[in-house]
């Protein structure tokens, strides 16, 4: 005879989110233009009105969420001077996760001349949530990228933080067919009391990373500029031809108001739905 905990366990396998997303974009007399769209599961794309010669993309999930054994993958493919931004319709929010983990992959390629904005809204991560992020960039050498993340160790404004799970993010940007970016981040088991290490967050809340390609001491002496309006950390350096910002802040309304800040000074136009 079966127990009940058997039961359960097939029956919460059975209900996990699964969804997809796989889509090129290319230019033609200047404009770009969404190519072949495949959808499948709980995860969508919409594309709001163009904007001047660019085209805008944002990310839905219909599940509601992301819960531990779901598994999302996105694949965006930009063309030859092509130039596509990519948002999400909501921060999206990671629960509670008392069996497997979630996987989130998202593969991301930029030909020559294209330029790719990845700028979703914050992840928030609930206590005893566990996620395996994943993202893998292949940029040709002649192609740019701004690529912005933003997590929160739960929801500060409620009185809430997350005080265990797992947080497993990895990436790998690859440029001209070289690697010149590799970073595992894994933060696991009491994650709280590590995020109050003043060598990790010096008890911070929320963390982020803008990534700008290509980039150079004389881009980073410009994000610099800012720093009299940060209210909480931000480290700015670059290397292997590209510069990266790294932040962290005590929530997610001052991280983001800094990140705000740097990305100014790039010249980047902000999704609608960050200004809201």
């Amino acid at each position: 005879m079966r127990s009940d905990v058997s039961v359960t366990s097939e029956v919460f396998e059975a209900n996990r989110a699964r969804g997809a997303v796989r889509f090129d974009v290319h230019a033609r007399d200047g404009v770009t233009r969404r190519g072949v769209l495949h959808e499948s599961g709980s995860l969508r794309v919409r594309f709001p009105s163009p904007e001047g010669e660019g085209l805008s993309g944002v990310f839905v999930n219909t599940a509601g969420g992301v819960a531990g054994g779901d598994n999302f993958d996105i694949d965006i493919a930009a063309g030859e001077g092509a130039r596509l931004t990519l948002t999400t319709a909501a921060a999206e929010k990671v629960y509670r996760a008392p069996g497997a983990a979630a996987q989130l992959n998202i593969s991301l390629r930029v030909a020559a001349g294209a330029h790719l904005s990845w700028l979703p809204q914050e992840t928030i991560l609930f206590d005893r949530a566990r996620v395996h992020r994943r993202f893998d960039i292949e940029l040709d050498g002649a192609a740019s990228l701004l690529l912005c993340e933003i997590v929160v160790f739960g929801r500060t404004a409620m009185g809430e933080r997350m005080e265990q799970g797992e947080f497993v993010d990895r990436w790998r940007l690859r440029r001209g067919g070289r690697l010149v970016f590799a970073e595992t981040v894994r933060l696991d088991g009491h994650v709280g009391a590590k995020l109050g290490r003043p060598a990790v967050a010096k008890d911070g809340a929320a963390i982020g990373t803008a990534l700008i390609v290509p980039g150079d001491e004389a881009l980073v002496e410009r994000l610099r500029e800012a720093s009299d309006s940060f209210s909480g950390e931000v480290g700015i350096s670059a290397w292997n031809g590209f510069a990266m910002a790294r932040f962290c802040a005590q929530d997610a309304a001052r991280l983001r108001a800094d990140m705000m800040a740097v990305l100014a000074r790039t010249g980047a136009a902000l999704p609608r739905l960050w200004l809201n």
